[in-house]
């Protein structure tokens, strides 16, 4: 029950002094150090106040049972021993102020308490402070003693120093233990009882000392703590002590990896002196990183003691490669040496300056203040020295071959090297009689050249501190080989170099004839040149106007073309001009004036174009362009018009002007051209496209073109083949009496009987023919077939008609060989009429006239084809020998179908004038073309007995008019 909460039952009167006592309690209570002065205070003044009872401490959780007769009161709690102060006293009821100042008196004494509990936890923490930084100071102190350059036995004695400030550690060990091996090693032990102490450096079989405290420690691998009683306990009897016995032992292992290596031992001799759980889990943790500072400096040890074998191991190797390098410059110094020597050898210096730098070679590499060289005469008899330097003999005179050591090394062929004794020795022999100057070392060698020793290369030294040693000897003795060679190399130069001199006068001599020589082979070769030059200039240009040929257009077109099939952006034109009736104007005023005038012409072409476009001339008054670097279509056509604008000036040639114009072709690239003549060719076929649209003018080459190019060329071709194989065939036309339909005759007309076209008419391929130079072989065909077929076809009668071109009528034997034809074949002259039209009287009037009248005299009829639509001449009808006159059927076609308008109609005049003008000259007159029935009666009423066409007949085969049922009369045919 609560203090506080009890009734006092008694009403007892406090005396006057009462305040006093409790105000010394007070100040004893809050002067008191601990709970149980506090209780003794309480005591004491419940004994003054007169109040009875017994104060005593109760646990928390204890179960109270009280006396009969008392009653338990409550004052204050101890927070720090988890108990509460309590008074027993008996049960009846205290007055009220009692118990009021019992209540006072445990608020009091609670207060208290708690001041003591929260002092003494600011002591405990003040030393587990004081204890961390006594710690923290030591794994410092440790930490440095990992890095500091102190031995190892210095280093654990700090480390002891180190724990002995921690804890008691007058008896301290430090046990090592090597797995490997086994064994164990005491590097650190400190004991004041042990007389016998274990030898740091010493390992001890971990067998030897089995089951002792150590053995223990490592083989556990956990921390032993206690007294010899309480650690044989703890190891149940697994303990023989090592040693003197010792009051309390603690041991914690050192581990590496969970791996025990060893561990660290304190031991007390004394009876108050003992180690506490807190000691053995400092030294735990203390020994963790005295494991670390042991590993760290045993690391550091090890690495020192490498570093030490390394640098030992890098100084040999170092004093190796000194030794190379020595070596090695030696060597460099050598070949340095050498090639010097080599390079002296093809100097052209003097030999005394190559003597001078042979002895600067050789004292770089011995000592060489005192050298000289002795050389051979040519018969061994005498000894020259041309090169010496000497402190004690500074001139050398050539000698006779003697008994010097110079001569003992010429003698031997081998060299020496003489110290006074080794001279002295040489002299006693009777090698050597005089030495010259006494020196303390001289090493001579033979200069060898073509197996025979020529020469002595010597250095001697007069004191002390210079001498020279076989590797010296050998060093000299290989240097002189090339010495030797350089000699024999400098002497075989100076015969060479006379050699020379006497060749070199011969060679100026000869050189200077040569020299004129050659200036007239120059003056020849530039000659050639400028012919040459002159040669290729005129093979790429016309020799009239100057400007390039066919030849260096196409070498700049086919550049052209390529460059374009390289790149299609860039666009050329080929333009093709021809001079307009230039044959007319060289006929008339002569070649001179035509040359004159292709000259200007070319000029003034020349000025419409762009520096970089070529102008070249062809021949005769063809011309060509090549435009470069055109954008369209358009512009060659501009400038094609410019050239023929230009060209439409009069030209003035001496006194006369000549007007001229030109006709114009033109071609742009394009992919499917090979070779540049295809492109001038196109150009071509443009220019006479133009040229039969009327000429002045220029055309451009377009698919149209090329389609007729290839047709044409392709129509060149079949008929190269139909003549070979006689394709072409005559197909007969009766003429017929108008009046009464009877045949009294047959035109020839030729036809093509094309194995893919089919039968093909004069129409389609004749134009093609004469061009190709085909049409007079096709119409030879044609006679010869004919004259075989006239006798079958008139059968004694009529005639058949063969056309005749002004072609033939080139040829001054066209009569003679028609003749000769109708004579093979058996024809008869009046079976054979020959048509000619007035064009081909107009060619060559006088052959024409003479081959006509011979053929009228043998008999054959002349008649003129397409009277009225030529020139129509009346002069022809008298000059020439012709007997029919055939109208052209253009005038039949005039002819009115109304028979009442024919008085009116002109065509019917015209017919009327050619009939009467025929029959006043007794001609035959045929009109070709009848295809109506009131053409026929129109010709009927005008008197024209004979005529051809469609209204009485196509053209048909031969066979067709040989037949059995052939007719011979054609009006019942006709509707």
């Amino acid at each position: 029950m609560s203090f506080a909460s009890t009734q006092s039952a008694s009403g007892a009167d406090r005396s006057g002094n009462r305040p006093i006592a409790l105000r010394g309690a007070i100040e004893q209570l809050f002067a008191a150090a601990d709970a149980a002065s506090m209780m003794d205070i309480c005591e004491r003044l419940l004994s003054s106040l007169g109040i009875p009872g017994r104060l005593r401490w109760r646990l928390h959780g204890d179960v109270w049972t009280p006396d009969p007769g008392l009653r338990q009161l409550d004052l204050a709690d101890d927070p720090q021993g988890l108990r509460t102060l309590t008074l027993e006293c008996p049960i009846p009821p205290m007055p009220a102020t009692v118990e009021a100042e019992l209540a006072w008196l445990g608020r009091i004494v609670s207060s208290r308490l708690r001041q003591l509990a929260e002092t003494s936890r600011l002591y405990e923490a003040i030393s587990r402070l004081a204890l961390a930084e006594r710690l923290q100071r030591a794994l410092y102190a440790i930490a440095e003693q990992a890095g500091a350059d102190h031995n190892m036995p210095d280093m654990m004695r700090a480390l002891h120093g180190i724990v002995g400030s921690l804890m008691y550690a007058e008896n301290f060990y430090i046990v090592l233990y090597d797995e490997a091996s086994d064994s164990v090693r005491f590097p650190y032990y400190v004991d004041t009882m042990d007389p016998e102490p274990p030898s740091p450096d010493e390992s001890v079989p971990l067998k030897e000392i089995e089951y002792s405290l150590t053995w223990n420690l490592l083989k556990a691998g956990q921390p032993i703590m206690g007294s010899i009683e309480e650690v044989s306990q703890l190891l149940q009897g697994r303990l023989v002590p090592i040693g003197p016995n010792c009051e309390h032992w603690l041991g914690v292992p050192l581990l590496r990896e969970g791996r025990v290596v060893g561990g660290i031992v304190m031991q007390s001799y004394r009876d108050d002196t003992r180690y506490t759980q807190n000691d053995r889990e400092l030294l735990s943790y203390v020994a963790q990183h005295v494991q670390t500072a042991l590993e760290r400096r045993a690391a550091h040890a090890e690495l020192e003691r490498r570093v030490t074998d390394r640098t030992a191991a890098l100084r040999e190797a170092n004093r190796v490669l000194r030794q190379q390098v020595l070596q090695r410059q030696r060597g460099e110094r050598l070949q340095a040496a050498l090639f010097r020597i080599a390079e002296m050898a093809s100097a052209p210096e003097s030999l005394e300056g190559f003597y001078a730098a042979v002895h600067r070679i050789i004292s770089g590499l011995i000592y060489a203040r005192n050298f000289y060289i002795a050389l051979l005469d040519d018969d061994g008899k005498q000894i020259t020295f041309p090169y010496s330097v000497d402190e004690v003999d500074s001139v050398r005179p050539p000698r006779s071959h003697g008994r010097g050591a110079t001569e003992y090394v010429l003698r031997h062929g081998k060299p020496l090297l003489a110290d006074p004794a080794e001279v002295d020795r040489l002299v006693a022999l009777g090698e050597i009689h005089q030495f010259g100057a006494r020196s303390v070392c001289w090493l001579g060698v033979p200069l060898v050249w073509n197996e025979r020793v020529m020469g002595v290369l010597a250095v001697q030294s007069y004191t002390p501190e210079h001498t020279y040693t076989a590797r010296d000897q050998e060093l000299l003795t290989f240097v002189s080989y090339h010495i030797a060679n350089a000699l024999q190399r400098k002497h075989t130069n100076e015969s060479l170099k006379q050699a020379y001199a006497s060749l070199e006068r011969r060679v100026d001599e000869r050189t200077r004839a040569l020299a004129l020589a050659n200036r007239d082979l120059r003056e020849q070769i530039a000659e050639r040149e400028r012919v040459e030059r002159r040669l290729k200039y005129e093979t790429l240009h016309d020799s009239l106007t100057g400007l390039p040929n066919r030849t260096l257009l196409l070498q700049r077109l086919d550049h052209a073309l390529n460059q374009y099939k390289a790149d299609p952006q860039r666009l050329f034109a080929v333009l093709f001009i021809d001079l307009d009736r230039f044959k007319v104007i060289n006929d008339s005023v002569g070649h001179l004036v035509g040359d004159d005038l292709l000259f200007q012409v070319g000029g003034r072409i020349r000025a419409c174009l762009k520096t970089r476009d070529l102008v070249a001339r062809l021949g005769g008054d063809e011309f060509a362009v090549l435009l470069d670097g055109i954008n369209d279509a358009d512009m060659p056509l501009q400038i094609a018009e410019r050239i023929i604008a230009e060209l439409q000036v009069p030209f003035r040639l001496g006194i006369k002007e000549i007007f001229t114009s030109a006709s114009i072709g033109i071609a742009l690239p394009s992919m499917h051209y090979q070779q540049p003549e295809e492109l001038l060719r196109d150009a071509d076929a443009a220019m006479y496209s133009a040229k039969d649209d009327g000429r002045h003018r220029a055309a451009l080459f377009d698919d149209r073109l090329r389609h007729e190019a290839l047709s044409l060329l392709e129509m060149e071709g079949d008929l190269r083949r139909a003549l070979s194989r006689s394709e072409f065939v005559p197909y007969y036309q009766p003429v017929v009496a108008i009046e009464d339909g009877r045949i009294v005759g047959f035109e020839a007309l030729l036809r093509w009987n094309h194995p893919e076209r089919g039968v093909l008419t004069p129409g389609d391929f004749l134009i093609v023919a004469e061009e190709s130079g085909c049409s007079e072989s096709i119409d030879w065909q044609i006679f010869e077939q004919v004259f075989a077929q006239t006798t079958a076809l008139t059968r004694g009668e009529g005639f058949i008609s063969i056309n005749v071109s002004g072609r033939h009528f080139r040829l001054p034997d066209l009569d003679e060989r028609l003749l000769a034809a109708m004579e093979r074949h058996g024809v008869a002259a009046h079976g054979i009429r020959i048509e000619v039209t007035e064009r081909a009287l107009l060619e060559n009037p006088p052959q024409v006239k003479r081959m006509l009248e011979n053929l009228r005299q043998r008999g054959i009829l002349i008649s003129l084809d397409d009277f009225g639509t030529g020139y129509s001449s009346l002069s022809y009808l008298h000059q020439y020998p012709i007997q029919t006159l055939k109208i052209d059927r253009s005038f039949i076609t005039e002819l009115p179908s109304d028979l009442a308008e024919l008085d009116n109609n002109q065509g019917l005049a015209v017919v009327r004038g050619i009939q009467v003008l025929a029959d006043s000259l007794r001609m035959q007159v045929i009109a070709e073309g009848i295809e109506e029935e009131y053409q026929r009666q129109a010709l009927l009423r005008i008197g024209t007995r004979y005529a051809q066409g469609f209204l009485f007949s196509t053209a048909r085969p031969a066979a067709e008019w040989l037949g059995q049922n052939a007719p011979t009369h054609l009006l019942p045919a006709i509707g």
